[in-house]
């Protein structure tokens, strides 16, 4: 009596254990009821029927990583190169993944490999290398197209890694030193050439501003000895005036006048300025002085003309 209820108490837990189900969150059961899909089971509690039911697998809804070994390519212009690629994906559909295709993860696997020998074999290798965001796109929209009918979503694409073989990288390590120096050579002439401009530009403006100096200084230094001279022969008339005022004063004649003024003029002339300004008074005393000048002269020559006649006279009168 006692093995029947330890028996009983086995098939109990084993039935038990058989119709309930605990499904774990992020995670799916595909349930088959007499080998026909039945059902997929959500997380939660889940009771089936043993022995009719059974749990053909247990799908994760989760986000997903898959690598893509390396793979040898061969490029536009015939350069085999290794491109290491990963995949990211997510099961939309569990039933679909489960009986549209017998492995996703290798479908996924060899769709893009092939994929990515096609989108690869149409570029060069320069191509290659500067569009990786290109042949990422690319490859993601045709996995996500294809494996769309599997039940499942390709969200990313990425290319880990692109190995080209030893020489070409050599040669393309060499091709990089090169360009490199020549953007150094000319980053060196353009500055050097900006220098010289600069410097140029400088001295320009140092020379503009220096002739304006020149310029500016000549102009006020001939204003400063014009207006000089304006007061030297302001000062001078003022002293002509003074003295011919003095001497009217005391009744002199117009020898004495004339006399006064021509010595003004000569104190004017013994000075540094090279232009003297003679007032109008001082130049018709001149006039006066040559007018005397001719009187004398007209004098002596009379005189001379009078001896001349008295020496001939005494001459004759001898000889008689």
């Amino acid at each position: 009596m006692g093995i029947f209820f330890i028996i009983l108490l086995v098939i109990v837990l084993i039935i038990a254990y058989k119709t309930i189900k605990v499904v774990k969150q992020s995670e799916v059961y595909v349930i088959e009821r007499l080998g026909k899909f039945h059902k997929v089971a959500d997380a939660g509690l889940t009771i089936i029927f043993p022995f009719l039911d059974h749990v053909r697998s247990v799908v994760s809804l989760k986000q997903q990583t898959m690598d893509i070994p390396p793979q040898g390519v061969i490029t536009k212009d015939n350069v085999t190169i290794t491109i290491d690629t990963v995949v990211f994906y997510k099961i939309t559909d569990p039933a679909k993944a489960v009986y549209e295709i017998q492995s996703l993860k290798k479908g996924i696997e060899y769709l893009a490999i092939t994929t990515i020998r096609d989108i690869v074999g149409k570029l060069d290798l320069d191509a290659t290398f500067s569009s990786r965001d290109v042949i990422n796109d690319q490859l993601r929209v045709v996995l996500d197209e294809a494996t769309d009918q599997w039940g499942c979503k390709v969200d990313r694409v990425e290319i880990k890694d692109i190995t080209p073989p030893a020489d070409i990288r050599d040669a393309m390590e060499k091709q990089m030193n090169a360009e490199r120096n020549k953007r150094a050579l000319i980053l060196q002439a353009e500055g050097e050439r900006q220098s010289a401009i600069t410097l140029a530009e400088g001295k320009k403006e140092a020379a503009i501003l220096e002739a304006e100096a020149d310029k500016e200084a000549a102009i006020r230094r001939a204003a400063g000895e014009a207006e000089a001279i304006k007061q030297v022969a302001d000062a001078k008339a003022e002293e002509i005036r003074m003295v011919y005022g003095a001497v009217m004063e005391s009744h002199p004649n117009d020898k004495l006048v004339q006399l006064k003024s021509l010595e003004a003029l000569k104190e004017i002339a013994d000075g540094e300025a090279n232009k003297v300004f003679i007032p109008f008074d001082a130049t018709s005393a001149l006039s006066s002085l040559g007018a005397m000048k001719e009187v004398v002269t007209d004098s002596s020559k009379e005189l001379s003309k009078k001896e001349r006649l008295l020496l001939k006279k005494s001459v004759s009168q001898n000889k008689e």
